[in-house]
């Protein structure tokens, strides 16, 4: 049972740290661009994403299980029921929530700033890198609710990876099935080891936020 747990929780942590790496990689630039952008339709582009950060998770689910399954569109790749296909629907489920984020972020900031940077002839590059480090303290937020948004996800994960032994049960997916088999001491030991992974990770970015505070 303990190499079992450790394993579960090593597939957790991976997954949701690849999910959040890559909702970063997409959600910061995006939302950059859109915080900057003044392209006409931007407001739209934005509500979609807002609403994006409260999409639920088991339609993301059920989207990339139909697009994943052997039938589907992208069946031929046979990622249906893989860890990958977890991290593709948690993915989806994190990045609204960064770009969201980074853009409101970003917003936020003085716009003369900007004008500064422009006027000390500051390359866009440049200039973008200096915004990220004047707003990195919500940027690093933003990650915290990226990973805390699928750290603690079920229906995608449970649906897209269907919670296989050795191969895609992460600790939410083991939660489910220690509670519909009746094992609620091993659910609530799995639901407190989930928590303390949580906790831990966040940890950590909350003291690199606060150092960067100081």
């Amino acid at each position: 049972m303990t190499a079992d747990i450790f394993e579960i929780t090593l597939l957790s942590l991976q997954v949701s740290i690849l999910a959040t790496g890559i909702s970063l990689f997409i959600g910061l630039p995006m939302g950059t661009w859109l915080a900057l952008s003044q392209l006409r339709g931007r407001k739209v582009i934005l509500s979609l994403i807002n609403t994006g950060m409260a999409l639920p998770p088991v339609v993301v689910g059920l989207t990339v299980a139909i697009l994943l399954w052997r039938s589907g569109p992208l069946g031929s790749l046979r990622l249906i029921y893989t860890p990958t296909a977890i991290i593709i629907a948690q993915t989806i489920i994190a990045a609204p929530v960064v770009t969201g984020l980074t853009a409101s972020a970003l917003q936020q900031l003085d716009p003369r700033l900007r004008l500064q940077l422009m006027g000390l002839g500051a390359s866009p590059v440049q200039m973008v890198i200096s915004l990220w480090r004047e707003a990195r303290l919500p940027l690093l937020a933003a990650l915290m609710a990226g990973f805390g948004s699928v750290i603690s996800e079920v229906g995608a994960s449970m649906m897209v990876g269907g919670n296989i032994r050795h191969q895609t049960r992460v600790l939410t997916t083991a939660i489910v099935l220690e509670t519909g088999k009746g094992e609620f001491q091993n659910a609530i030991a799995l639901s407190i080891l989930l928590l303390i992974l949580a906790y831990l990770v966040n940890l950590g970015l909350t003291i690199i936020q606060q150092r960067g505070a100081r």
